[in-house]
């Protein structure tokens, strides 16, 4: 069956997701809990059991996503010893094993990052946006994302030499050139695949929610109107937020009744 779309289902999405037919989500977007995060709500999974933990649950990921739909995990791994967990390097492979294509990787920089001071490592400044696919041919849209040239194009671009107006290959043989009177006529650039953004200061109801801007990033990029975007660890909402904002439909699932009851609410003021 098609999921009742423009709803917030309270359970787990392992168990919820095996009601709904293959083939019918456009985006997958979510930031699950992370390894020994979360303990009063998901459990506290520990990092040697995260990849067994999540992996029936991206099983049915796989199953309900559309042939040319895309699925965006938002996830960072902890330190614990004195050294980087590996879980989620794990997962990325057992990932592809089960059958995803690892498409890209996006990093969420965080323009304000929290204070702090460690004796081995320094302040955690992104995260990782992974994005598997079904297929090498999916929904993308790139113009949707696109960033204005900036400043630097004015000046640049004004005097060009007659080098500037033919293509220069790379030195080191990659393959790459770029001909830079191409750019005249353009006022906006494709962006990069790191994504500037502040982390989210206005939301408590969440201990850790992402901005708004990130899931609005992926959901212009990878759907259109009327699309349906599932998160299955809804948290406090924000993911479906932007979906109802950008005019796509959604569905958000979430074991914890009283993420449930704020993603809610939150949505509910969302006209």
């Amino acid at each position: 069956m098609i999921p009742e779309i423009n709803k917030i289902i309270k359970g787990d999405c392992l168990i919820v997701l095996q009601g709904i037919s293959s083939e019918c989500i456009d985006l997958i977007m979510t930031s699950p809990p992370y390894a020994k995060k979360r303990s009063t709500t998901y459990g506290g999974i520990h990092p040697n059991e995260y990849v067994n933990w999540f992996l029936p649950r991206s099983e049915q990921f796989l199953r309900v996503l559309k042939p040319s739909g895309s699925f965006v995990l938002n996830i960072k791994e902890g330190a614990q010893n004195g050294e980087r967990q590996t879980y989620v390097l794990e997962l990325v492979l057992e990932l592809r094993k089960q059958g995803w294509l690892w498409t890209e990787e996006y990093i969420w920089h965080k323009r304000n990052c929290f204070p702090g001071k460690w004796p081995n490592r320094f302040r955690d400044a992104w995260e990782h946006c992974y994005h598997f696919t079904k297929n090498k041919n999916f929904y993308m849209n790139q113009e949707a994302v696109m960033v204005p040239m900036g400043d630097w194009a004015e000046s640049r671009l004004k005097n060009l030499s007659q080098k500037d107006k033919q293509r220069i290959d790379s030195s080191v043989d990659s393959g790459f050139g770029k001909n830079i009177s191409n750019w005249i006529t353009r006022d906006k650039a494709y962006p990069t695949n790191v994504i500037h953004l502040a982390t989210e200061c206005g939301n408590k109801a969440h201990s850790a929610a992402f901005p708004i801007e990130l899931p609005t990033w992926f959901i212009k990029l990878f759907t259109k109107p009327s699309d349906i975007v599932l998160d299955p660890f809804v948290g406090s909402g924000t993911t479906i937020i932007a979906a109802k904002q950008l005019q796509r439909q959604f569905l958000g699932i979430d074991i914890s009744s009283d993420y449930c009851r704020i993603a809610k609410k939150r949505l509910d003021k969302e006209k």
